[in-house]
């Protein structure tokens, strides 16, 4: 099965962008995924061909009209789930990138200027998503940042399986350091553990150093995975303090 993607912009030559090159590229062209981009300004009602307008209670710059983004999303709403690129959005994680991998696609949509009018996630059934605490001129650039993510777990388009098993993210912690040829490269050695050929040490010492760096880079995650670590077979927490 095809996973379609259908992305609702302003700027829909930005797609596919750098999806059309390597792995996220060589799925395309195998028709592992489509891509559909659709421009927001064919369905406005004037001859001015307009899409936004000013803040209701002033303000500046301009809001994203509701009847005109709806009449675009309707066009290609067929049960595949709607999200919206907005820094008001519920933060973007691995799971939920899985989880939406795992079905028939998605509608993307890209907002600019101060944002949608409001009205609109009253209307319609649309998920709001963010990629990180941060602005950006537009949803498209977050768009690809999805679309990406998604993409790169659908079968067939990392070669094995199990490439993207043991990664950032996928076990709660960041991915432990890696390295390769050569053994020495500026006075810096590999580490000696992973040169024991000791699958079980080089495990532990993965394992260590995975925990160590989420500790250290992102105390958010390491609590909750610390969190997670102290849940009872019962479902109940317990205090790390708790034996």
């Amino acid at each position: 099965m095809t996973w379609r993607a259908a992305v609702l912009t302003l700027y829909p030559a930005m797609f596919p962008g750098p999806l059309g090159l390597s792995l996220a590229g060589r799925a395309l062209v195998e028709e592992r995924w489509s891509l559909a981009a659709t421009n927001i300004r064919d369905f406005a009602s004037d001859r001015h061909a307009t899409v936004d307008d000013t803040p209701a209670g002033g303000g500046a710059g301009m809001v994203l009209r509701a009847d005109v983004v709806a009449r675009a999303l309707d066009s290609v709403a067929d049960g595949r789930p709607t999200l919206a690129m907005t820094p008001r959005g519920a933060p973007l994680t691995q799971a939920r990138v899985r989880d939406l991998a795992s079905g028939e696609g998605a509608v993307l949509l890209c907002g600019r200027f101060e944002g949608f009018d409001e009205r609109l996630f009253e209307a319609r059934a649309i998920e709001q998503v963010s990629v990180g605490d941060y602005v950006l001129s537009g949803g498209e650039m977050a768009a690809l940042v999805l679309l990406d993510a998604c993409v790169r777990l659908l079968p067939g388009v990392m070669g094995s399986a199990s490439s993207g098993d043991d990664e950032s993210f996928e076990t709660g912690l960041l991915e432990y350091p890696h390295y390769t040829r050569p053994p020495t490269w500026e006075g810096r050695t590999i580490p000696e553990v992973l040169r024991s050929g000791d699958h079980a040490k080089i495990a532990a010492w993965r394992k260590s150093m995975a925990e160590t760096d989420t500790r250290l880079r992102r105390p958010d995650l390491w609590e909750r995975h610390e969190g997670a670590r102290v849940q009872s077979p019962s479902g109940a927490r317990r205090r790390k303090d708790e034996t």
